[in-house]
């Protein structure tokens, strides 16, 4: 099953997906990645860091706009052209982080999509914003 082709998707299209950060993926993220940095890990070398605690990587979150962008908006067969993100604030354990993707721009010949891509957390402070570029796949056979 594919996703979107560039003439099904509109500006204003929008999609997300929340989850809760766990310990556990603080630290299976750790060891995928190999980012051991203790503020990440070490609950005695973050509970002396500005933040108090530890934090989850920044990273984790666009993983979660990944999610968005490859199973729903554009979806299954998209290609990732461009991500630009900004940390804006800490994820912490047990925040709840919704990822949203919403379609500020297209570009029909180039087969190219702009999405505003953003994650919220439980308070609806943004913890991340951006912007991403997708090819969406073509037009299903």
């Amino acid at each position: 099953m594919l996703g979107k082709t560039i003439e099904e998707i509109n500006i204003g299209d929008t999609a997300d997906f929340v989850k809760s950060v766990t310990e556990y993926d603080v630290y299976s993220f750790a060891g995928i990645t190999g980012d051991f940095n203790p503020a990440h890990i070490n609950t005695v070398y973050a509970s002396e860091t500005s933040f108090g605690r530890i934090i989850a990587h920044g990273i984790l979150s666009v993983g979660f706009i990944s999610n968005v962008l490859g199973t729903q908006l554009p979806g299954p067969g998209s290609i990732y052209i461009r991500q630009v993100c900004d940390f804006k604030k800490p994820v912490f354990i047990g925040d709840t982080i919704k990822a949203t993707v919403e379609v500020t721009q297209k570009d029909d010949v180039k087969n190219r999509v702009w999405l505003h891509t953003y994650c919220t957390n439980q308070n609806g402070d943004i913890v991340v914003d951006g912007e991403a570029i997708m090819m969406p796949p073509r037009k299903k056979s």
